[in-house]
């Protein structure tokens, strides 16, 4: 964890709206310069700075792919010996159907979700993962999914100004 990072006021609004209220314009960071009485550069400015201080460490869309009908997802779980995580990390990460790539204490030491829409076959996409890695198919877990539980995580920015980042909510 690196130092804390103070806002002020304005940092705090303009996170609160790229969280609630992003917008789907040709030009969101002018709608959102009007929204606070900025100029497009200062609100642009301002996220630039936010993200090279790391407080925004991502900016992306998350779609309900069960809503969406033609994607699906699994979890995978390996068994990936200790001088051999770094590779199969990398092997993972260069998937962009991979949304969620963590290491555990367990036997299983690497989990990650695969997600696949329109014409990518998930099956696949597993497959040519465990290939790639040369993990056995004895030391990989696949779980797919048969339950959808979306848990959305907010922050309240603007309740108070002490400083800080802000607070779940």
């Amino acid at each position: 964890m690196g130092e804390k990072v103070k806002l002020d006021r304005t940092d705090k609004e303009l996170l609160q709206l790229m969280q609630d209220e992003f917008p789907l314009d040709r030009c969101p960071y002018a709608v959102l310069a009007s929204r606070l009485g900025l100029t497009e550069e200062e609100a642009f400015a301002r996220v630039r700075r936010l993200y090279s201080e790391g407080v925004i460490r991502n900016l992306r869309t998350i779609l309900d792919t069960h809503k969406l009908g033609t994607c699906s997802s699994t979890l995978m779980a390996m068994k990936v010996p200790e001088e051999d995580m770094k590779r199969v990390v990398g092997i993972v990460n260069e998937y962009m159907s991979v949304t969620h790539n963590y290491r555990r204490e367990h036997d299983y030491n690497l989990w990650f979700t695969v997600t696949t829409c329109g014409d990518k076959n998930l099956a696949k996409t597993v497959e040519e993962i465990k290939r790639r890695a040369g993990i056995p198919d004895s030391d990989v877990l696949d779980l797919p999914t048969t339950r959808v539980f979306k848990i959305d995580v907010r922050f309240n920015f603007i309740n108070g100004d002490d400083g800080d980042a802000g607070s779940e909510r």
